[in-house]
């Protein structure tokens, strides 16, 4: 290297290299920078993203003034209304969008409508605080430790109830596959006790709900769940433990069961009352592993006890999206998108939510100002969406593929964004009808291409109404364990601003890309 290179501010250095990467991608890459003038343009906004301005980000929006941004709740609108204000300040429109006569709260500046705003409404439950879990003989019950132990359903009826527990291995019930983990047991007026996830031979989807009507229609009158202490390695690099979880069941209160999310360790002691003498210590772990290897029913019935106390309300509220455009010069549009909701403070515990989501929330926002400050039209409209509603089955992205802004058959990809500020910083890619090709120019493009790591389609996710309505997705998170996902300790502290740059210029780049190519 010579003296004048060697000499070269860092800014100049990432011209130089860009321009050698974009020389060397395919002609369909040149999409990032088809003039000189463009390949400026480009670097300017790469060099513009802020890992301060996001952690900023993250940190308003976990913090008590947002109250974990609860889907229905007031402080959840207030936590839109201030996304809104984020993608106005960034030079991207917000559209007027008709809310079908939806009266929001008044702010005291007028009766006008905020624009960028979607709005449903939606029923919010809260689990008073103070509730009570106890579990032991029937004669020696003992209280369980809130968040330790335990968490409530966050959606479970009120409930005041005492039963026999009866596990009930991963609680599925498919004539077809020859499963049926209630063979052998009677259920009625009991509580039944079932594992997260399905065995490794099972093909079949099953989600929490599925389980809970097939305890509800065989009598139980409650359940509890806990992850097996067999983590599959996805599930593991995902940051799945032992550790009861944040949930809402997803069922309607006629349908719904009192239920509570136990610890591993916990249900491990309940097991141990099953009345079989041998490996007191490895029984849970035994029938995982014998219900992993084949579908034979492995449910007993345990010589222990539990009961639940707590009461639930119901309000009603507004679910709130947040929309803003960048117009292109043609027809169609590429949508950005991350959910901005948690669970807020059920129970007396806050949910901070500032991995799941802020995070996501707080990309959006920096790649809208990136975008929107560069006074150019792409070829294709770019949409930034802030759902709400996606962890009460992601209602949010339903609500817009159901009234979209710009039309479904027009919208040629969507960029979800969620759980991106922990981990190890490789890239997970949930991909549906998405080029591959695609997705490593965009990293070739930023650096990052041996950091991306390939996966299918996984359902739950708010890229899921859109892959749905025939539009190919990618759903991008941040490997690695994410230890507090669902936990009162979600805070902005545990953020790596590293991360969050990386993904975010990887955003910027797949985005920058779909909007400048046909």
């Amino acid at each position: 290297m010579n003296g004048s290179t060697r000499n070269c501010s860092p800014f100049v250095v990432m011209i130089i290299l860009l321009g050698i990467i974009l020389a060397l991608l395919p002609s369909g890459s040149r999409g990032y920078a088809q003039s000189e003038e463009d390949q400026r343009t480009w670097v300017d906004a790469l060099k513009s993203l802020s890992s301060e301005r996001m952690l900023a980000d993250v940190r308003t929006l976990s913090s008590p003034a947002f109250n974990g941004r609860q889907a229905g709740s007031a402080d959840d609108l207030r936590s839109a209304q201030w996304v809104a204000q984020e993608l106005a300040l960034a030079g991207v429109q917000l559209p007027i969008i008709d809310n079908k006569g939806i009266v929001f709260p008044s702010t005291g500046a007028g009766k006008e409508e905020p624009v960028g705003i979607m709005a449903s409404m939606v029923s919010t439950p809260l689990i008073e605080p103070d509730p009570v879990v106890r579990i032991g003989a029937a004669d020696q019950l003992v209280t369980a430790q809130l968040s330790k132990d335990y968490l409530p359903v966050f959606d479970s009826p009120s409930a005041d109830l005492q039963g026999q527990v009866v596990f009930v291995g991963y609680g599925i019930v498919d004539p077809a596959q020859g499963i049926d983990d209630y063979a052998g047991v009677d259920v009625k007026n009991c509580i039944v006790l079932f594992l997260r996830g399905k065995p490794d031979h099972y093909p079949s989807p099953v989600n929490h709900a599925d389980k809970v009507r097939f305890a509800r229609d065989r009598g139980a009158v409650a359940y509890l769940t806990a992850t097996g202490p067999i983590i599959s390695p996805y599930e593991t690099r995902r940051g799945a433990t032992g550790k009861p979880s944040a949930l809402y069941g997803q069922l309607s209160p006629d349908q719904a069961l009192p239920g509570a999310w136990i610890s591993t360790k916990l249900a491990e002691t309940l097991l141990a009352g099953s009345g079989d003498e041998s490996n007191p210590d490895n029984r849970l772990r035994t029938l995982q592993e014998q219900l992993n290897n084949a579908p034979a029913a492995q449910s007993r019935l345990v010589n222990r006890y539990a009961s639940l106390q707590w009461k639930t309300t119901m309000a009603g509220g507004l679910l709130t999206n947040v929309v803003g455009i960048i117009p292109g010069t043609g027809p169609d549009t590429i949508v950005i998108g991350a959910h901005r909701d948690h669970f807020g403070r059920p129970a007396g515990l806050w949910f901070p939510g500032a991995d799941d989501n802020a995070s996501g929330t707080a990309i959006v926002l920096e790649v809208a100002r990136a975008l929107g400050k560069l006074g150019l039209r792409p070829q294709q409209s770019i949409l930034f969406l802030s759902f709400s509603g996606h962890e009460r089955d992601s209602l949010g992205s339903r609500l817009y593929t159901t009234k979209p802004v710009t039309p479904l058959g027009s919208t040629k990809a969507m960029i979800n964004i969620d759980h991106v500020g922990a981990g190890d910083g490789v890239l997970i890619l949930r991909v549906a009808e998405f080029k591959k090709s695609t997705l490593k120019e965009a990293g070739y493009a930023v650096g990052l291409v041996r950091k991306l790591d390939y996966y299918g389609f996984l359902p739950g996710g708010d890229d899921e109404p859109f892959k749905e309505a025939g539009i190919p997705t990618v759903s991008i998170a941040s490997g690695g364990a994410h230890p507090h996902m669902h936990q009162p300790t979600d805070t902005a502290d545990t953020i790596n601003p590293e991360i969050l740059r990386n993904i975010a210029r990887y955003v910027l780049a797949l985005t920058w890309q779909l909007a400048n190519t046909q």
